[in-house]
């Protein structure tokens, strides 16, 4: 079993996640609650559920679509991928974060799945696993590059959207989404 899949999603999701609207959500629900462990917790929980669902799409709609067409449909939506990366997110409504009865955990993860949902992070996912034919080892990685990317920010808070310019890091995110959907793509026509 090859860890490609694995390492490759951890790998851009981690990139992918910095500066994007959840790892700002992560900063936020730091800042109004200061309690970090339930709010990792709640990302956690979110994001397993999110992106094991996003997988499972992407892995039965690539059972279900194959061949080149499908393959340059693959390949196409990383370069748009690649293109959204270089679009600055900024928090939805940081107001908006209602306190929640189950508390910090349950407010973390509700907040968390519902701001993942259409999120180009959740999207990587579908398409990893499409490009992979796996679920296990795409879920696994995306979810660990967003443990990589938010676990800092709720532990560093603001200060770690300073660490590097938000711009730097869009740009690299965009390169590696644009490099698969290259990479994809030669495939497609078999170049590769």
């Amino acid at each position: 079993m090859s860890l490609e899949p694995l390492f490759t999603s951890t790998a851009v999701v981690a990139v992918g996640e910095i500066g994007d609207k959840t790892q700002l959500l992560a900063i936020v629900l730091a800042a109004r609650f200061r309690r970090p462990l339930p709010i990792i917790a709640g990302i956690l929980g979110a994001t397993i559920l999110n992106h094991t669902l996003a997988a499972t799409l992407g892995y039965l709609v690539s059972d279900w679509l194959s061949g080149a067409a499908f393959r340059v449909a693959v390949g196409i939506g990383f370069m748009a991928m690649a293109a959204w990366a270089l679009i600055p997110d900024k928090a939805d409504d940081e107001e908006g974060l209602a306190k929640s009865r189950g508390g910090v955990f349950v407010t973390a993860l509700i907040s968390f799945f519902l701001v993942e949902i259409g999120d180009k992070t959740q999207i990587a996912t579908s398409l990893l696993a499409a490009r992979y034919h796996q679920i296990l080892p795409v879920a696994a990685g995306t979810t660990l590059g967003m443990l990589i990317a938010d676990i800092p920010a709720v532990l560093l808070g603001e200060a770690a959207t300073r660490i590097v310019p938000l711009r730097y890091v869009r740009i690299a995110a965009a390169l590696m989404f644009g490099l698969i959907g290259v990479w994809v793509l030669l495939a497609a026509f078999r170049v590769v």
